[in-house]
């Protein structure tokens, strides 16, 4: 009986560098997003929602307020 060995050091390499990516991406969004949200006025308490948005639902809240809560910043 036989045993076929599998190369796999490609498929490992992978993992890590998605996992750093996917890391990378949970904390630089929201940054990006909060940044954005103290730099630009909003209508009431607008601008207090979306930092917590942002804070509390870190990779989706920061996707929903560049594309749902940018358009909507009072531009000077």
């Amino acid at each position: 009986m036989e045993t076929e060995i599998v190369e796999t050091s490609t498929f490992l390499g992978f993992w890590p560098l998605l996992l750093i990516l996917v890391a990378l991406s949970m904390l630089l969004f929201p940054v990006l997003a909060i940044i954005s949200i103290l730099k630009n006025d909003f209508k009431g308490n607008d601008k207090l929602i979306w930092i917590l948005v942002a804070l509390l639902l870190p990779f989706f809240g920061s996707m929903l307020y560049f594309i749902i809560g940018r358009p909507k910043r009072i531009k000077n």
